[in-house]
């Protein structure tokens, strides 16, 4: 963070100091685990379901924090203010606002925030030091948190916006005015919370309505529903997307062996051919919004296109590809799950079989609402129609799943349901051999992480027949 003392992060946030130096620095980063406090550090206590960081605020301290961003007395040097989260966004304004030739790129959509995120991030800093949040830090803790990293040599902030509901974007600009504001797509994701596609859309918007004249909103050309978006703000508007009138668009699609895109990128200013590392043909949309920001800062299309092809993938359990000694691939998806993800992301392991042999382990899609079980036997159907040769379904939308599987007629392969992960890797243990492709793929709250994981671990012995 950009130095500040204890006197004006009082000043800023309204706060008011109890046992601290008005004069002492904070100049390192601002932290919510009291495990990562160390010298100029500045600990928010937040309070957690289970854990109360006021808690925490003395060994934080002691691990060298210069004071603790509080909402009562901790014992130690603190700033005490109403409302800690709040408190943490008034900061990060703040910091913006310290730093004006900082250009401030948000993203969002319903799906493939954090790898366009990863991917834009690589770009830009190839253009000079960039912030970008590790992971999905999208919400209204993570996002002021990453701001709150900038310092005087930051030149870019690549910031992901994730929303539960209506003006949960319209606050995270708040935090952070977009220059640039980029909306990948509208779909199913938090549909639960939201109702319908029409309110999801509504929500994404807020992030182009965000910008001001001299800003600049990249919608996706592909999605009607963002496509009108145009109309909601006064920026200008640059389009990325398979369409022919796209401003940035991918041509010569292709996919190798294992599952990666090929394409030409072609801008009005010329065309690159594009090699990405990252698996999957959804991985295309992601790496055209990024190019098109990129564009948009200046970055000549050989570079983008260099970068892109250089980018590796950054984000835990997305799209992981990890092959055994054995030949087993296994692609570890489990990091989050929706209908339009889970369609991608079988279809990419179904084409790396190459005929052979690819199996499926899909746990739970989270917040559908009403449509939980006719989304989840539509994506059964869906895995079927595919050929898998196996479907594993875990915990309680298992039965949707695999009655959705079951109504294809023509598939042949197995379907089987089970309640948990140590199920889940048993299930696997007894069918998978060397050549195969398994995916795993649920929604966060499942932890199907530990799946990969164990299968991963779970190294036959050459020349068994078991896996």
């Amino acid at each position: 963070m950009i130095p500040l003392s204890l006197a004006r992060i009082a000043e800023i946030t309204r706060g008011k100091l109890d046992g601290a130096s008005p004069e002492a620095v904070v100049d390192g980063p601002v932290v919510i685990d009291s495990r990562k406090a160390g010298p100029g550090a500045l600990f928010a206590a937040l309070r957690g379901e289970r854990l109360d960081g006021h808690d925490f605020a003395g060994q934080a301290v002691a691990a060298g924090a210069v004071a603790v961003l509080a909402e009562r007395e901790v014992g130690t040097a603190a700033v005490i203010v109403d409302d800690v989260p709040a408190a943490m966004g008034v900061l990060a304004r703040a910091v913006v606002d310290r730093l004006p030739q900082v250009t401030v790129a948000g993203l969002t959509g319903s799906a493939g925030k954090t790898s366009t995120k990863d991917l834009l991030a690589h770009l830009t800093s190839r253009l000079g030091p960039t912030i970008a949040p590790p992971g999905s830090f999208n919400n209204e803790i993570g996002h002021p948190l990453t701001v709150l990293r900038a310092t005087e040599d930051t030149r870019y902030l690549v910031l992901e916006m994730g929303a539960r509901g209506l003006g949960h974007i319209r606050h995270l600009a708040r935090i952070a005015p977009p220059d640039i504001g980029i909306v990948l797509n509208v779909g199913s994701a938090h549909i639960g919370e939201f109702g319908s596609r029409e309110v999801v859309a509504q929500a994404k918007g807020e992030l182009v309505e965000a910008l001001s004249a001299q800003g600049t909103a990249i919608l996706n050309a592909d999605d009607p529903l963002v496509r009108t978006m145009a109309a909601r703000t006064s920026a200008r508007i640059v389009t990325f997307g398979r369409a022919p009138d796209a401003t940035v668009r991918a041509v010569d699609e292709s996919l190798d062996e294992a599952g990666r895109s090929r394409f030409t990128l072609v801008t009005p200013e010329g065309s690159a051919a594009v090699r990405l590392r990252l698996h999957g043909a959804h991985a295309v949309a992601n790496a055209l919004a990024a190019a098109a920001a990129a564009r948009c800062l200046g970055m000549p299309v050989a570079d983008v296109a260099d970068g892109l092809s250089e980018a590796e993938p950054a984000s835990r359990w997305r799209m992981e590809v990890t092959e055994r000694p054995d030949g087993v691939t296994v692609v570890n998806d489990a990091y989050n799950a929706n209908p339009e993800s889970v369609r991608a992301a079988l279809d990419t392991v179904i084409h790396m079989a190459r005929g052979g042999r690819a199996y499926a382990v899909l746990g739970g899609m989270a917040e559908l609402g009403a449509s939980t079980v006719e989304e989840h036997e539509k994506i059964g159907a869906y895995a079927a129609r595919g050929g898998l040769a196996g479907l594993v379904a875990v915990g309680d939308t298992a039965e949707a799943v695999l009655k959705g599987a079951e109504q294809v007629g023509t598939w042949t392969g197995e379907g089987v349901q089970v309640e948990d992960v140590g199920a889940a890797v048993a299930a696997l243990g007894e069918r998978l051999r060397p050549g195969d492709v398994v995916l795993i793929k649920g929604s966060r709250v499942a932890g199907l992480e530990r799946v990969a994981e164990a299968v991963l671990a779970a190294v036959p012995v050459e020349g068994s027949d078991d896996a």
